[in-house]
């Protein structure tokens, strides 16, 4: 067999396929995909399988570096290897038919993950593509080749939000990414500059995680802060 064929460039773009192949993996991920940390007990119910099959899809999922493991007295905890694995999944996400509702709690949720939800730590869906189309028409973002520069005026913008920009710029991760959105599919903004947002954000009880999802809740306070000071309306 010519192993070549199986190569994009010099990378095994076949081996990480195979790992997001089996749908029980894929739920896994899809589960971490707010960037928490969970228990594998967790993570089989979410899947539906026992607790010995996850195990096995988990050590997979770690010798392909999608996942990392972390030791808390006798149980294993499990999060996205990176922000980046995040990212990757999201952009899979734009290339994948739609499944199959069959239930109204599941058209619910998935209309709560395309109205607000995070990326891993970042902002995403409606509200994050409008929070970062809002931060470009005040000048706060200037997009530059797959990522964002923030101007004077964005840092005080952003500062009155309760950005910490200097912080987040001083980190060792990428400061303003453009992630492409799978459900809007535009840009939000990524990185640590993302994350710092969607913190303050939070903080200020703008926005709201709901229980065991990633979708996000927009109080009434932050539907009119959102408004007030960003101009960003959604419903």
């Amino acid at each position: 067999m010519n192993t070549e064929r199986r190569h994009l460039g010099d990378v095994d773009v076949a081996a990480v396929a195979a790992l997001l192949s089996e749908p029980a993996r894929a739920t896994m991920l899809d589960a971490l995909m707010d960037g928490g940390v969970r228990p594998a007990g967790e993570l089989a119910r979410r899947a539906g399988i026992a607790a010995s099959t996850a195990s096995g899809h988990l050590m997979r999922l770690l010798d392909g570096g999608l996942v990392s493991c972390e030791a808390h007295g006798r149980e294993r905890r499990y999060r996205l290897a990176s922000p980046a694995i995040a990212e990757a999944l999201e952009a899979l996400a734009r290339l994948a038919p739609p499944t199959a509702v069959s239930s109204l709690r599941e058209a619910g949720r998935g209309a709560a993950l395309r109205e607000a939800r995070t990326c891993y730590d970042h902002l995403a869906g409606r509200l994050g593509v409008a929070v970062t189309d809002a931060l470009v028409v005040r000048k706060a973002l200037r997009p530059h080749d797959g990522s964002f520069d923030v101007t004077r005026a964005g840092e005080a913008l952003l500062g009155g939000l309760g950005v910490d920009v200097d912080t987040a710029r001083g980190g060792k991760r990428a400061f303003a990414r453009a992630c492409l959105d799978w459900s809007e599919r535009r840009p939000h903004l990524a990185g640590a500059l993302g994350a710092a947002l969607a913190d303050a954000l939070m903080a200020r009880d703008w926005l709201r995680r709901r229980p065991n999802d990633r979708a996000l809740l927009i109080t009434p306070a932050g539907a009119a802060a959102l408004r007030r000071e960003l101009g960003v309306e959604l419903g």
